[in-house]
């Protein structure tokens, strides 16, 4: 083999960029990502690139998976890279060795990482010591890929990524620290509709009031809070690893589920977002949604733009 095809072995010179939480991006940055996506989503009936070309990316779960798995597994495809499929029975990140051992070899191997997991930490620790880019699929904290294909969904259907009202009903959970986090590099009215005892986190509620950038208050009555809405967004009540709480949750949030009455109360030309998988009945009706109002398969279709365009923004460096 010629000299010049062998690369020394030790840390990769070449810069890399990490999306662990919606604040890795800048405001303009969020912008720019929410442009590049559209773009990529007009020309979805052609090759998109061959950005990944010669590349492969890990795609780490630890939690079942439709629309993450799925999207980024097709984006890396029609972008021209390959993916290799990891479950916890594969590498036991953090039991069978250190998060930070099993960074640095899979560094060596990878160009990219995408982690779907439980503790937010875990991801954090992982792109501390990875030499590669490290996505946040998912965690019981946040879930920052899908607020900014949900941000591009918005986009689409309202004309604009700024100046509506958006009310979150239901659990506050990692969607609802997502939409927090955006709420404070995006000027929006932020409405967490919840119960006394299903509160989003704290530090980053706090957080995204001090910044300013958006109104952003707690209501525990759904109705009061619909009104005047553009955006009526809900998930489930209990999220993958708190299905233990379910009952406790259930009785909390009787009172938030997004239906025929309440919907009436919000705009009349108003979206209604769900990110999936819904529990038809419980958080959200058939009536709903089925309805008109519903975009919650647009929201889908979309994390495919996003996971594409959040993969090449991660690249410029």
């Amino acid at each position: 083999m010629s000299a010049s095809l062998v690369r020394p072995a030790g840390k990769d010179p070449r810069p890399h960029r990490d999306f662990v939480t919606e604040l890795d991006f800048s405001r303009q940055e969020v912008i720019e990502t929410l442009a590049l996506a559209r773009e990529l989503k007009e020309l979805r009936d052609r090759p998109d690139s061959a950005a990944l070309q010669h590349q492969t990316w890990g795609l780490i779960f630890h939690k079942p998976s439709l629309r993450t798995r799925i999207s980024f597994e097709v984006a890396i495809d029609q972008l021209g890279g390959s993916h290799i499929y990891l479950t916890d029975n594969e590498i036991q990140l953090g039991k069978r060795e250190t998060i930070a051992d099993a960074a640095r070899v899979l560094s060596r191997y990878l160009n990219g990482i995408v982690i779907r997991t439980f503790k937010q930490s875990d991801v954090e620790e992982l792109a501390q010591h990875a030499d590669v880019p490290v996505i946040n699929a998912l965690t019981d904290l946040l879930h920052p890929c899908q607020i900014m294909s949900d941000i591009l969904t918005i986009y689409e259907k309202l004309g604009r990524y700024e100046d509506f009202k958006l009310v979150y009903i239901g659990d506050g959970n990692n969607v609802t620290n997502s939409w927090l986090n955006l709420s404070t590099l995006l000027g929006f009215e932020l409405v967490v509709a919840t119960s006394p005892d299903t509160l989003p986190d704290a530090g980053i509620f706090e957080r995204a009031q001090k910044a300013g950038s958006s109104r952003v208050v707690i209501s525990h009555d759904p109705q009061e809070a619909v009104h005047g809405a553009n955006v009526i967004y809900t998930d489930v009540w209990a999220s993958m690893g708190q299905k233990d709480k379910f009952v406790e949750k259930e009785q909390a949030l009787r009172a938030f589920q997004v239906n025929g009455d309440l919907l009436r109360k919000a705009d009349k030309d108003c979206i209604v977002m769900h990110c999936l998988p819904a529990e038809r009945g419980r958080e959200i009706t058939d009536e709903v949604m089925d309805g008109r109002h519903s975009v919650v398969f647009d929201q889908a279709e979309n994390r495919l733009h996003m996971q594409k365009a959040i993969i090449l923004k991660l690249l410029e460096v």
